[in-house]
């Protein structure tokens, strides 16, 4: 089936619940429903907007609050664990999370060495005391510049046993881990068969089209260590009995085939809104893969937290805009708490010929300002098109911006 940009934009968006109010309704319940659809939603500790696990699923979900995830967490509709990076997964998915397990235990390391002794100890404590926190375990810190983060060796213990499929996270506290033994944390009813390799391809297939319409096998198996070549087989066999359709995009230079679900391709015909606004997470599902970005979007985007600051074309946390159908622009954002106001510290935009855009962009901007509890808005460098705008085209656009 051959498709043109605009239809594979459209299937790689059609997936992703961003382009209509309540598109899984309202509340927990459809918090849960959009952490199933997506299949995970990452978490991360950068706070100078709000985390990206609330920023992903609030834009999903209107009335999302910083406690649903808690209550997911705790009603054991979520658990957290390893996509390709540290997640919310749905309960669901447990058994696919056993592969990695395995790995780690059988000695495969997490950031530092595992410390056999201290592990045991750990979870002993556990076993016996309940459910622990890292700051109910003592102890020092580790030396600075030993590991990515210095954890202290309890820590690192913890997360070791965590890894391994020892110990879940039963609930958080602030947003510090509480962890307690598996067999405490995971319901009964919750399937624990460790998947094949072709079910564990299976699901990862199903799982990415499913979120994102239309993939390779190398972006299906994202960060999964040694799954490219059986996602790749098992695509083949999939084509061959019909279950999956191997897409021809002329006008778009992918080096590997890209697949599509029958089920997906049967919503081309439904419409998209193309004046919906969106401020994405750098970590958005939407966005997580750059060159996949680059080549359906023609969207450069790189977040720049992890740049030395001389070397930052558009900021510490530039966040993308989405636009309809494409990616229009970026802003970077850091909110002040004490003062309730949202500092856009700078915004770049392709293009302010579209009055619609313009208004569209000031109503989610107010409505990021809301999500993040601040008042005000204040507005830094504003570039339109590659040109920095002086101050009267800058206090002209804010005004249709955000119009009193």
């Amino acid at each position: 089936m051959e498709l043109s940009p605009f239809e594979a934009r459209k299937l790689a968006l059609q997936g992703q619940g961003l382009h209509r109010k309540d598109a899984f309704g309202r509340g927990v319940a459809a918090a849960e429903r959009a952490v199933q659809q997506l299949g995970y939603v990452q978490i991360d500790t950068i706070s100078v907007v709000a985390r990206a696990h609330l920023h992903t699923l609030w834009n999903r979900v209107s009335n999302f609050s910083e406690t649903t995830l808690d209550q997911l967490l705790q009603r054991r509709k979520v658990f957290e664990y390893w996509s390709h990076a540290a997640a919310y997964l749905p309960i669901a998915d447990y058994r696919f999370s056993l592969p990695r397990k395995r790995q780690f235990a059988s000695g495969q390391r997490h950031w530092h060495p595992k410390n056999d002794k201290l592990t045991a100890e750990v979870l002993q404590r556990i076993q016996s005391e309940g459910p622990l926190r890292s700051s109910d375990l003592a102890n020092q810190a580790m030396p600075k510049g030993t590991g990515w983060w210095d954890w202290k060796p309890t820590k690192v213990a913890l997360e070791q046993l965590f890894m391994e499929g020892e110990l879940m996270v039963s609930q958080r506290v602030g947003f510090q881990k509480v962890y307690d033994l598996t067999e405490r944390v995971l319901p009964s009813n919750v399937a624990t068969d460790m998947p094949t390799e072709a079910d564990y391809a299976h699901h990862l297939i199903n799982r990415f089209l499913t979120t994102n319409g239309l993939g390779t096998a190398g972006e299906i198996a994202y960060l999964r260590r040694g799954m490219r070549a059986p996602v790749q087989a098992v695509c083949r066999d999939l084509c061959e009995v019909g279950d999956l359709v191997e897409l021809k995009l002329p006008k778009l230079s992918f080096k590997e085939p890209v697949y599509a679900l029958p089920k997906s391709l049967s919503q081309l015909s439904k419409p998209l809104s193309r004046r919906c606004v969106r401020i994405l997470s750098p970590f958005d599902n939407c966005v997580i893969q750059r060159s996949r970005l680059r080549q359906l979007f023609d969207f450069d985007y790189q977040i720049e937290c992890y740049v030395p600051a001389a070397k930052r074309r558009y900021g510490y946390f530039v966040l993308p805009i989405l636009y309809g159908h494409h990616f229009t622009g970026r802003v970077d954002c850091k909110v002040d708490r004490q003062s309730g106001c949202l500092q856009v510290l700078s915004l770049y935009l392709n293009d302010v010929q579209h009055a619609d855009f313009v208004a569209a962009l000031g109503a989610e901007l107010q409505r990021f300002a809301d999500f993040n509890g601040a008042q005000d808005i204040d507005f830094g460098m504003i570039e339109v098109g590659g040109q920095v705008l002086d101050s009267v085209a800058h206090k002209q656009l804010i005004t249709c911006l955000l119009p009193k």
